[in-house]
């Protein structure tokens, strides 16, 4: 497969508009496909950085302590899972691979035992062992210590305007961490307990950080609407929408629209079309942001905001990501972000593991930067430099590292598409090129001209 890859790479790399290419696979129906980002031989200047994300005052506390509270109970239920497998007995140490058999890992959950391991020596919970090319030295963790730790989470749960069903959540994925790695339970299973919504909206859009960010992306959205032609209803269109957590505070923001949600999962369509039925404006369709754009998006008019809360994380690669949601929008258009930007012990004990990829997923793992590092989540620098890679200019992020939501790690970004001079290859002549001399099964089945590859 890799030499596939680097047989078109050297071939699309051979094209006279061509400077460089980067090449690797994407879902295409049950399997995968070629897809290809190619830059120009003219290289492009830096970044432009744009201006100020509209402000939105935010009123609550510092998250800091709240935030470490809950970190420190996740680690802390780490540990004693480890204890319980039997792990790190006195004078003995462990590689990752033994952690994961002990723990009776399935395959697709044994990247996040290492983040557990990251996490525990992050914390000094557990010590690197290089000689051995391990890790030694677990720390014991009593009931006591461990109960008290649950109380001081719930609290700062309250802290963070969580609702109690989140709550509920963090309790019931700390206690059952060895059914979750081990595949006997889904975190589905928790989050969507009997079909019902209620603990995703707690985590997307019932806090107040959520509920900050959301306000932040709908000021920018109805920021960039404002420049829209005023002859016909702004264009949006939403990726990943899921929930529809930042979808409320939008059309709030901007009135009237034509606004299509679209997700990966007809379920969170068809709870959206419930949801917002009496919004006139509201299309929907099926979108995954790693497989080529449905038809009849990618053939349709440009829009005048594309947004994307919480989702593009799930890209097997940023860039290219990026650069397809670029080619929707408008020339004066805005894309909004919200992404989380920071790896919190938390996180893996819950809602990591609804990133670990299918038993049957024919392309599983990133293709970036984040390619073979056990994360999921790129931070702020990495985004702004896919960003520009990706041919977007005036890229904002908030919030600042000094605000009171910065322990967090979640951001808003927002960008608009650059003025290609000097000029990106023509896409389609470069596939159309690339067809005549690769065979038919190498011919990438989408090519993005973008101003940098890796």
């Amino acid at each position: 497969m890799c030499d596939d890859l680097l047989q078109v790479r050297g071939v699309l790399e051979s094209l006279p508009d061509v400077g460089g290419a980067e090449v690797f696979r994407i879902r295409q129906g049950p399997g995968t496909a070629i897809a290809a980002l190619v830059r120009g031989r003219h290289p492009v200047g830096p970044a432009i950085p744009g201006a100020d994300v509209p402000a939105v005052r935010y009123t609550g506390p510092d998250t800091a302590p709240a935030i470490a509270a809950i970190d420190r109970a996740a680690v802390l239920a780490m540990a004693q899972t480890l204890r319980r497998a039997g792990l790190f007995a006195a004078g003995m140490s462990h590689d990752g691979g033994e952690v994961a058999d002990a723990l009776r890992a399935s395959v697709r959950h044994r990247w996040i035992v290492h983040r557990w391991l990251v996490a525990l020596t992050d914390h000094r919970l557990l010590e690197c062992d290089p000689e051995a090319g391990g890790y030694r030295r677990l720390a014991q963790v009593s009931r006591a210590e461990l109960s008290v730790s649950m109380g001081e989470l719930d609290k700062a749960r309250q802290d963070l305007g969580y609702p109690a069903a989140m709550g509920r959540f963090f309790q019931t994925t700390l206690r059952c961490l060895p059914a979750l790695v081990s595949d006997e339970r889904t975190v589905q299973s928790v989050l969507f307990a009997d079909g019902r919504t209620d603990t995703a909206d707690a985590n997307y859009r019932y806090n107040l950080i959520s509920r900050h960010l959301n306000a932040v992306a709908a000021a920018a959205a109805a920021d960039a609407v404002r420049r829209a032609p005023a002859h016909r209803r702004p264009r949006i269109l939403e990726v990943g929408a899921g929930v529809g957590a930042t979808t409320a505070g939008v059309l709030s923001e901007v009135g009237p629209a034509d606004y299509l949600f679209t997700d990966v999962s007809a379920f969170f369509l068809d709870a959206a079309r419930h949801r917002f039925a009496g919004h006139d404006g509201l299309r929907y369709a099926l979108l995954d942001v790693n497989a080529p754009v449905p038809a009849a998006v990618a053939m349709g008019p440009r829009h005048d905001v594309v947004l994307a809360a919480n989702v593009l994380h799930n890209s097997r690669h940023t860039t290219r990501t990026l650069a397809m949601l670029r080619e929707l929008l408008s020339h004066d258009g805005t894309l909004v972000i919200i992404e989380s930007c920071r790896e919190h012990a938390v996180l893996s004990t819950g809602m990591h593991f609804l990133m670990s990829a299918p038993p049957d997923d024919p392309a599983p793992g990133f293709a970036d930067m984040r390619a073979d590092q056990d994360r999921i989540f790129p931070t702020a620098a990495e985004w702004t430099r896919a960003l520009h890679a990706a041919g977007f200019a005036h890229i904002a992020a908030y919030p600042g590292p000094l605000h009171a939501l910065a322990p967090a790690g979640q951001y808003v970004f927002t960008a608009r598409p650059r003025d290609p001079s000097p000029p990106r290859p023509d896409p389609h002549a470069v596939r159309t090129a690339a067809a005549a001399l690769l065979p038919a099964r190498l011919v990438p089945i989408e090519v993005h001209a973008v101003d940098a590859v890796a």
